[in-house]
C-alpha cells in the first residue's frame, strides 16, 4: 500500500507521521513545493521508525509527483491560511487554484486513487478538487467531521471527567460556525450524554466546538496540526485497511437528505471504496433547519467558487 500526503507542513506532516507510526501502508510520500522540505520532515520521521518500532517507509519529494504513482489514497492538505486583510474570496481563489493544480497532477500518476482533502475552506475545496478530478462522489471526501466530533467529545470527556474512548457523537453539517450538532446521538459508554451534562452545559460544549479552530488560532497564532493531521490519517487507515468505520465525511450530496449538489458532512461507512454508504438519519424539523442553514452557507461559498470559474 502506498499514501501520498500532498503539503509537507504541520498538517501534513502530522498525518504523515500518524500513518508511519501506526503502519497504515509500506510507505508514506511526502510532497511539498519547497525545495528539501518534505524530504527533512520525511527523513525525521524515518529516523524515529527505531526508537517508535515501525517498518513504514517515509519518502520526501519536491514538486515530483511522478514520485507518488499508484497512490493508493492521496491527502491534500496544500493550501494558504487566511492572513489578515485577506477576504474570503481571496482565500478561495488562492486555494482553489492550489488545490485544481495538485488534483490535476495526482489524478495523472494514480488515476485510481481516493482523494482526502483537507485544505481549507474544506467543503468548497472539496467540491474542487471532485469537480477537477472527474472521479465518482465516493472517491473523493473531505476531512472535518471526524476533527469537529473529537473536539466535542474531548471537551465532554473533561467535563464528565471520563476516558474520551467512552465517548461517541455525530455532528453534520459545514466546517465551522455552520456545523450541525446532534446531541440527542452523543452516548458515554452506551449512556445518553443527557444523563451526564445538564442542557445549559452541553449547549456551551456545542459552542465552543462550533469555534473550536478559533480558540487554537488565538492561543497560538496559527491553525491547529495535531487533531486535523490525525483525524486525516484516521480516515485513511479506514479506507486502506477496509474497516467500514462510521465517520461523519464531506461528500457531495445527491438527494440524501433532500439536498442535491451540495458538499456537506455527513455519517457515512467509509471502507476501501471509499464511501461505501451514506447513511440518512431521521432528522427532526429543528435539525433539519439548521442543516438548510449550513447548506444555504455552504453553497454561498460554491458560487464564489463557481463564479471565478465562470468565462467573463
Amino acid at each position: 500500500m502506498k499514501i501520498t500526503v500532498v503539503g509537507a507542513g504541520n498538517v501534513g506532516a502530522t498525518c504523515a507521521d500518524v500513518l508511519a507510526y501506526k503502519e497504515v501502508a509500506n510507505e508514506v510520500v511526502l510532497l511539498d513545493i519547497r525545495e528539501g522540505f518534505a524530504e527533512g520532515k520525511a527523513l525525521d520521521i524515518w529516523q524515529k521508525a527505531p526508537i517508535d518500532l515501525y517498518d513504514t517507509r517515509t519518502v520526501g519529494v519536491t514538486n515530483d509527483y511522478s514520485r507518488t504513482a499508484n497512490s493508493d489514497v492521496v491527502v491534500i492538505t496544500s493550501g494558504l491560511p487566511r492572513k489578515p486583510g485577506m477576504s474570503r474570496d481571496d482565500l478561495i481563489s488562492t486555494n482553489a487554484g492550489i488545490v485544481k493544480s495538485v488534483t490535476e497532477q495526482v489524478i495523472q500518476h494514480s488515476p485510481n486513487c481516493i482523494i482526502v482533502v483537507v485544505s481549507n475552506p474544506l467543503d468548497v475545496m472539496t467540491y474542487c478538487a471532485h469537480l477537477t478530478s472527474g472521479f465518482p462522489r465516493q472517491r473523493v471526501i473531505g476531512m472535518a467531521g471526524i476533527l469537529d466530533t473529537a473536539r466535542y467529545r474531548a471537551f465532554l470527556a473533561e467535563e464528565i471527567n471520563c476516558s474520551p474512548k467512552d465517548i461517541q457523537a455525530v455532528l453534520m453539517g459545514g466546517h465551522g460556525d455552520t456545523m450541525v450538532p446532534l446531541p440527542r446521538y452523543t452516548t458515554v459508554g452506551g449512556i445518553p450524554v443527557t444523563e451526564f451534562v445538564s442542557k445549559e452545559k452541553l449547549d456551551a460544549i456545542v459552542n465552543r466546538t462550533i469555534n473550536g479552530g478559533g480558540e487554537l488560532v488565538k492561543l497560538m497564532g496559527t491553525s491547529a496540526w495535531y487533531a486535523p493531521g490525525s483525524a486525516a490519517a484516521q480516515m485513511v487507515e479506514a479506507i486502506v485497511k477496509d474497516q467500514r468505520r462510521v465517520f461523519p465525511v464531506c461528500i457531495k450530496l445527491d438527494g440524501e437528505y433532500g439536498i442535491k449538489d451540495c458538499y456537506l458532512g455527513v455519517p457515512v461507512i467509509l471502507g476501501k471504496n471509499g464511501i461505501e454508504k451514506i447513511i440518512e438519519l431521521d432528522l427532526t424539523e429543528e435539525e433539519k433547519g439548521l442543516l438548510e442553514v449550513s447548506r444555504a452557507k455552504v453553497r454561498e461559498v460554491m458560487d464564489v467558487l463557481d463564479n471565478m470559474s465562470a468565462p467573463a
